[in-house]
């Protein structure tokens, strides 16, 4: 899901050398660690390097990725005000270095047939981290905004809708076969409360991109209250995490939509032929085709290498 990252040594040793701004910046470096996870892990598409929260910043709002404990912004929204600085993105200009990796990672895996997949932040998970300012356990501040000032936040959604939809249709042009939304927080809300704030967001940047013919995949973190709506934004893959089995969510979704997941990541801690059974039953609880093989969340720091190849292995196998 996320392939590039602390757990891989080659990752570490550049990550050494620069700032993490100035890895996600420069091209040639964000494709380098991009095709990394192809070469090591053999899979069967590349995920390009890049944060969700780079399009904030292209919007006007100051990231600092260095705090130690997760990215913070410097001056969280707190009004109508705010929202209205906020200014459509660039993307040619502010944005212009995540099509040029794609472009160089494309290039470099064109005589391997490996497509590479471009991605973004989902509007409400984007307006988390414009408002809390940071990373929190509940978002309390976002949530608190959303009830006090439902048509303020609204707008906030709208203007981050826009913009993603405009970064994501940059990353397909420059060659993404496909991209992802990642709603990383929507799970924080209500099935009422996704479907009257997050929906109608998601359905903005999705319905836009549809006639571009890549296809789109929405990821959401406790997604099990949310299948039916995530179902209705028009993705056409649901990435799922490992809270519900497969045939489950298949039985409430339907089959219009192709599923990704769902191997919770911590199953990677156990030894290699413990993780070759785990996936072998996550395979075997889909019935019949629609399925990405994937984790449910994104990898872990400390997870060994040879465990995720044994994930790998074990999904070629099946």
């Amino acid at each position: 899901m996320r392939q590039a990252g602390r757990y891989l040594p080659g990752y570490r040793a550049i990550r050494s050398q620069m700032d993490f701004r100035t890895l996600c910046k420069t091209p040639e470096l964000a494709a380098k660690v991009s095709i990394q996870p192809v070469d090591i892990l053999g899979v069967d598409a590349a995920v390009i390097f890049s944060d969700i929260l780079v399009l904030l910043e292209a919007m006007g709002l100051a990231v600092d990725f260095e705090t130690g404990d997760g990215p913070r912004i410097q001056k969280p929204i707190r009004s109508l005000n705010d929202i209205k600085t906020l200014h459509p993105p660039d993307v040619g200009k502010n944005l212009c270095y995540t099509g040029d990796a794609i472009r160089l990672t494309v290039k470099a895996l064109s005589d391997r047939n490996i497509p590479v997949i471009g991605f973004a932040g989902a509007p409400f998970t984007l307006a988390c981290y414009a408002i809390d300012g940071k990373t929190s356990r509940d978002f309390n501040k976002t949530k608190r905004f959303m009830y006090e000032n439902p048509g303020a936040f609204v707008q906030l959604l709208h203007r981050l809708a826009d913009g993603i939809a405009d970064h994501l249709q940059t990353q397909i042009e420059a060659g993404a076969a496909a991209v992802q939304l990642f709603d990383t927080w929507g799970g924080i809300l209500s099935r009422e409360t996704y479907r009257a704030f997050a929906l109608p967001a998601l359905q903005r940047v999705i319905q836009p991109l549809k006639v571009l013919r890549s296809p789109i995949i929405l990821y959401l973190n406790g997604s099990a209250p949310h299948l039916e709506t995530m179902a209705e934004t028009g993705a056409d893959v649901l990435s799922v995490d490992w809270r519900l089995p497969l045939s489950q969510v298949r039985q409430r979704v339907g089959k219009k939509v192709v599923l990704q997941g769902n191997l919770d990541p911590c199953a990677l801690y156990a030894p290699p032929a413990a993780i070759a059974r785990a996936t072998r039953a996550m395979l075997m609880d889909h019935p019949g085709k629609g399925l990405i093989a994937n984790l449910g969340h994104g990898m872990l720091p400390d997870i060994p290498v040879a465990h995720v190849q044994a994930f790998v292995k074990a999904v070629k196998a099946f």
